[in-house]
């Protein structure tokens, strides 16, 4: 692959604010270790061994016997903290219930209304109770169990109970088709199933019994079902197989004894959104994944005990996984937790719940953030959000647009916006802003300490500070990492480890610019070549954003006999706006002045929505296929169906 163009100059910066600074945990972290700057702060985590010991010392994690050795890389595989005997429950839960029994754990807030606080104490008797029921369903060490269930507190009880008897659990998040479900636990040979009877969505109900029984109807490996009664639907309960949560539970001891592992057992099985075709099943191990994950939220940010944190994640995804359940937990938080539309019933629920619960520190994603751009600054303008401190963002890379707007109506100019960089396979945060950093709008800025990312040429070269695109990797260990792809080791050494030998290839294009920040260009199949131009698209998407009247944008190329592909832009218009020729007349001028004339549209579409992932990430292949004529795919995680349609719609009457 040819460097890619970099076209997008932010020249803009913002400083954090001293006071956030000289108080960070980051900033405590460094004192400590006489460390006087980022940059030495950098350099000194060089150092795998002497960092990471001391990141699991910082976050408190408790071993059930010392590891022998840190890191063993025999590439491509891994072991981190060797020969210990841990169980992430223990930190996660029974260590919490003795030292916060009485410090709320979960904040949840359902669409209708409904409030519900849980403390420490309680969410381990709760754990208890369901890790005891699973073991009398037979459920054992090493078992897999697959969680079908909507953003409940019981979500992440039913994933700390199967980790606290040694089972990995397997969650599917509750907006996948019974065929997504179906797939997922045929693959991971789950043996029990753990749903609900159903939930709300913009106030109608659905029916996850009535899905998780058609997916049944084909997964032979499940032997028994636990339904959780949500709202109250009459289902049908097969004799002898399904059991009410209730029921099974209420019957159980309070206590129950957290199996030793392993550090290097398997912890959970997460299946990748899908986005390029079929999804894999990342396995992630229990404590390397721990200190991963406790030390870049503590870090990254700089959670106190009197934070109120909210990720507004799914659970079902990766993100919420790492910091919704397992890394707040460790460091013992208080988060809020909503299972609802963001949007329902009004466009200021979000803001509601940050002025409501006082939440603190508040990290969402750039999809999220566009859409209430797309709805108006009234919405956010109405709602005190004093109570906030830093912003963070997720999922892709964030336009300096939505970026901006954020920082202004969100965090009112005073709260630094970590732009995080990982992946599912990732574990946790790898290219990250931290508090003391300076930032740049759209820029992840750079590695956490003690990872080390690059940006190579088709040769393994690196193009660090030439401000060159090429492919992302990271070239040594990092604790959180994927530990492989479920029984399918081919796949994984062959999708990560085949480019350079040695060296992870994350899928990602990007470019690291003359100061170092890194700035993520797309996936590396997203990349347009224009006349003998290697372009990402991101960086013309986040020109069309950057213009008054778009919300959100998805460009593709399609084939073109002189240029080699052709830009086509899909578009998002904001409220207020109509869609006319003179628009995208104005549009095409606007991203040559921005970028370059290289990267104006050829052709440009109104578009009322783009699909999505139910992670929000737009899933662009599906956008080429409706515009070539190409195979559709893998649709098993897109949350809109019907964009297709109006998509294909809008081509046709042009």
């Amino acid at each position: 692959m040819p460097e890619l163009e970099a076209l997008l100059r932010e020249e803009r910066v913002f400083y954090p604010p001293e006071e956030l600074v000289n108080r960070s945990n980051i900033k405590q972290f460094m004192d400590k270790h006489g460390i006087k700057s980022y940059e030495e702060l950098l350099d000194r985590s060089k150092d795998l061994n002497w960092f990471w010991t001391e990141m699991a010392k910082e976050v408190g994690i408790e071993w059930f016997s010392e590891p022998k050795e840190i890191v063993s890389w025999e590439p491509p595989y891994v072991k981190w903290f060797v020969g210990a005997k841990y169980n992430i429950v223990h930190d996660a839960l029974d260590k919490q219930a003795k030292l916060r029994r009485n410090k709320v754990a979960y904040i949840w807030e359902g669409e209708e209304g409904l409030e519900r606080k849980i403390t420490y104490g309680e969410l381990y008797w709760e754990v208890n109770r369901l890790a005891n029921a699973l073991k009398e369903l037979g459920i054992r060490k090493g078992d897999r169990v697959a969680i079908y269930l909507p953003m409940l507190p019981e979500l992440p009880i039913a994933m700390l109970a199967c980790a606290k008897i040694g089972a990995m659990h397997a969650d599917v998040f509750s907006g996948f088709s019974p065929m997504a479900l179906r797939d997922r636990i045929n693959d991971s040979e789950a043996k029990l199933l753990i749903t609900a009877d159903g939930f709300y969505r913009r106030g109608g109900i659905i029916h996850l019994k009535e899905d998780a029984d058609k997916a049944l109807e084909d997964a032979s490996s499940i032997e028994k079902v636990i339904v959780l009664e949500r709202i109250g639907l009459k289902v049908p309960m097969r004799e002898d197989r399904d059991h009410w949560w209730h029921e099974i539970v209420s019957k159980q001891p309070r206590e129950c004894e957290t199996e030793v592992m392993d550090a290097n057992d398997p912890l959970f099985i997460l299946y990748t959104s899908g986005t390029t075709g079929k999804p894999k099943g990342i396995i992630h191990a229990h404590a390397g994944y721990a200190v991963g994950v406790a030390a870049t939220l503590k870090y990254v940010f700089d959670l106190k005990e009197n934070d109120v944190w909210w990720c507004t994640a799914d659970i079902g995804w990766i993100t919420g996984h790492s910091y919704i359940v397992y890394g707040p937990l460790i460091l013992g938080a208080t988060s809020v937790m909503y299972c609802g539309a963001p949007d329902y019933p009004k466009p200021d629920r979000w803001w509601k719940i940050v002025e409501k619960y006082g939440v603190t520190v508040f990290y969402t994603a750039p999809t999220a953030i566009r859409m209430f751009m797309k709805l108006g600054d009234e919405w956010v303008e109405k709602h005190d959000l004093s109570s906030l401190r830093l912003l963070g963002s997720v999922g892709e890379p964030i336009n300096p647009e939505a970026w901006l707007w954020f920082y202004k109506h969100v965090g009112k100019e005073r709260c630094p916006i970590m732009d995080t960089w990982w992946q599912t396979e990732t574990g946790h945060f790898i290219v990250t802003p931290l508090p003391i950093t300076p930032l740049k709008p759209g820029s992840a800025v750079k590695p956490f300490p003690g990872i080390e990312a690059d940006v190579f040429d088709d040769d393994g070269n690196s193009l660090a500070r030439k401000n060159a695109g090429g492919y992302l990797v990271i070239k040594k260990p990092w604790p959180g990492m994927l530990r492989g792809i479920w029984r399918n080791p081919e796949r994984y050494a062959k999708t990560y480890w085949e480019k350079f030998e040695g060296i992870y290839l994350t899928g990602d294009a990007a470019r690291i610019d003359e100061d170092g920040y890194f700035w993520i260009q797309g996936r590396l199949d997203d990349v347009l070549n224009v006349a003998g131009h290697r372009i990402g698209n991101s960086e013309i998407e986040s020109a069309l954003v950057s213009h008054p009247a778009i919300s959100e944008a998805a460009v593709v190329g399609k084939p073109h006999e002189v240029k080699g592909e052709a830009i086509v832009a899909f578009v998002v218009l904001k409220k207020g706006y109509k869609a006319s020729e003179d628009l995208k007349s104005e549009l095409r001028e606007h991203v040559g002045k921005e970028i370059g004339k290289i990267a104006r549209p050829d052709e440009i579409y109104f578009v009322p929505d783009l699909p999505k992932t139910r992670s929000g990430k737009i899933m662009r292949r599906l956008v080429k296929a409706k515009l070539t004529g190409g195979k559709i795919g893998d649709t098993s995680t897109l949350m809109n169906p019907e964009s297709l349609i109006l998509i294909e719609q809008v081509i046709e009457r042009s």
